[in-house]
């Protein structure tokens, strides 16, 4: 069975307000509609995927990401080029977020080119590029890749 992609990606956020308004922009500029919007959830759909942000229980409020317990590590949005990538970096960087590296290529994949920030919450939040075929292309053999930091 070959995967039709990821359907969505749903975020339980502490900081809600300030989430919605940093997802807000961050999802108009991958093209992506909000199809749900209430007190508790909104919901973007485009590019073959959706995300969604999720105010957390009450009991979690105030606490943040912790990026190396169970779970999630980062979520990545494939960009279409190189230039999507900076497009991203300049709208993040207008956006306050805390950026953990601006656009630079990694030895993930022939080509390969990112940015990685965190949202108001401090989930790592990467936008990569990579051309061709990238690791599918049977004539480039790579090192076995690496967490990123």
């Amino acid at each position: 069975m070959q995967l039709n992609g990821i359907a969505h990606i749903q975020l339980t956020v502490s900081s809600f307000e300030a989430c919605a308004r940093f997802y807000k922009p961050l999802m108009e500029l991958f093209e992506m509609s909000l199809v749900f919007d209430d007190d508790d959830v909104k919901y973007w759909v485009g590019g073959r995927t959706a995300v969604a942000i999720t105010r957390c229980a009450e009991r979690y409020r105030g606490e943040r990401f912790a990026q190396d317990r169970v779970g999630l590590h980062h979520v990545c949005f494939r960009a279409r080029s190189r230039e999507d990538v900076d497009r991203v970096f300049a709208l993040v960087q207008g956006l306050g977020a805390s950026i953990v590296y601006p656009p630079r290529e990694g030895p993930w994949a022939p080509g390969y080119y990112s940015v990685l920030f965190e949202d108001p919450d401090g989930i790592r939040l990467e936008v990569n590029h990579v051309p061709g075929k990238g690791n599918l292309d049977p004539s480039i053999q790579l090192p076995i890749p690496r967490p990123l930091p």
